[in-house]
């Protein structure tokens, strides 16, 4: 099973005709080309995994300027249903996505509840579709990030190196997700947990395939960039009605830059429920993981037995080539390219 096994039928089409379009012909030798098309790959993949969160911003961006303020809690709430369906049924989100998007839709809607109460932010008043003073349509918010996590999680076929452990990374998310509730209440220690995110993940690295080339970068610069994105997003968000902070109940205005720090640390929330489903993987290949464990006699390395399991399970990673010399980075590298989901 390769990786392409983990795409939806929409998406084996659109990675057909895309690699018969970039490889026509020849391959690309010229640097220009090269850079050109991995410059446009990279930024097809990123809108396509952004799907769900860019038509929600601009459902509500229309909702705003065509719906009457009574009806639009219900009216939003019904087109992120009707758009989660649409892409399940036209085959751009897969089932097992679908229930990482539900979880951050559950732990979502459970902060907006509290949040709202205490006043940190208030929706428009108006609606049926409503949990405790919350219109629904405010947890398919959280679900569009987590749609977009768990899709740039296979469209760029993710790996990791020095990732933290699994229960370390959960017990520091559930600090951060446990003081977006207590700091009403005790002091508020997000920049303790800022510095904690950091230490975590100092020295861990992500590795994405984009169409021939692998980019690596410091996972923590990939999730502040997120982060951002989220803040650029909220903005939009904010000026259409969808909520408002209280700074901007008399009139709108940018929402502060102090609230990245509050999506970096959701990052770490949603980066711990999406390696919960979909384990964090050490990347193979000339400088990867496997191959800096020391040998046995046998030729194997040290931790190839304890992986054999999760290799096994995982249909995204690629067989590490034995042989030594150019001929072997020849076969690797050529398998690497030719499995790598163009999305």
């Amino acid at each position: 099973m390769t990786a392409r096994s983990l795409s939806t039928a929409v998406e084996h089409r659109i990675d057909r005709a895309a690699r018969r379009m970039l490889d026509a012909g020849h391959q690309p030798h010229r640097p220009l080309r090269i850079a050109v098309t991995e410059f446009l790959v990279f930024g097809a993949k990123q809108a396509w995994a952004c799907t769900y969160g860019a038509v929600l911003l601009a459902t509500m961006a229309i909702v705003h300027g065509t719906v009457p303020a009574a009806a639009r809690n219900d009216v939003l709430t019904v087109a992120a249903v009707l758009l989660q369906v649409a892409m399940l049924v036209f085959g751009l989100e897969t089932v097992r996505e679908l229930r990482v998007i539900l979880l951050f839709h559950v732990v979502g809607t459970v902060m907006e509840v509290f949040k709202t109460h205490m006043g940190s932010w208030t929706y428009a008043p108006g609606g049926v579709l409503v949990v405790l003073g919350v219109p629904l349509f405010s947890g398919f918010m959280y679900g569009a990030v987590g749609s977009y996590l768990v899709r740039v999680h296979r469209l760029f076929d993710l790996r990791f190196d020095r990732y933290p452990r699994q229960w370390l990374l959960a017990v520091v998310a559930g600090l951060v997700y446990l003081n977006f509730f207590g700091h009403h209440f005790v002091w508020d220690a997000r920049y303790v947990l800022l510095a904690l995110v950091v230490a975590l993940f100092a020295r861990t690295t992500m590795h994405a395939r984009v169409h021939r080339t692998v980019l690596r970068m410091p996972v923590l610069v990939a999730m502040g960039l997120v982060a951002l994105f989220i803040w650029f997003a909220e903005n939009v968000a904010t000026w259409a009605g969808a909520w408002s902070y209280p700074a901007q109940a008399a009139a709108w205005h940018p929402v502060a830059p102090t609230k990245i720090v509050a999506w970096l640390l959701l990052m770490l929330i949603s980066v711990a429920l999406v390696t919960w489903v979909s384990p964090a993987i050490p990347p193979t290949g000339p400088g990867g993981a496997d191959h800096r464990r020391p040998t046995t006699r046998a030729g194997r390395s040290a931790g190839s037995r304890r992986l054999r399991g999760a290799r096994a399970a995982d249909p995204h990673r690629l067989a590490v080539t034995r042989p030594s010399g150019t001929a072997s980075a020849r076969r690797e590298s050529s398998a690497f390219r030719d499995r790598a989901p163009l999305g």
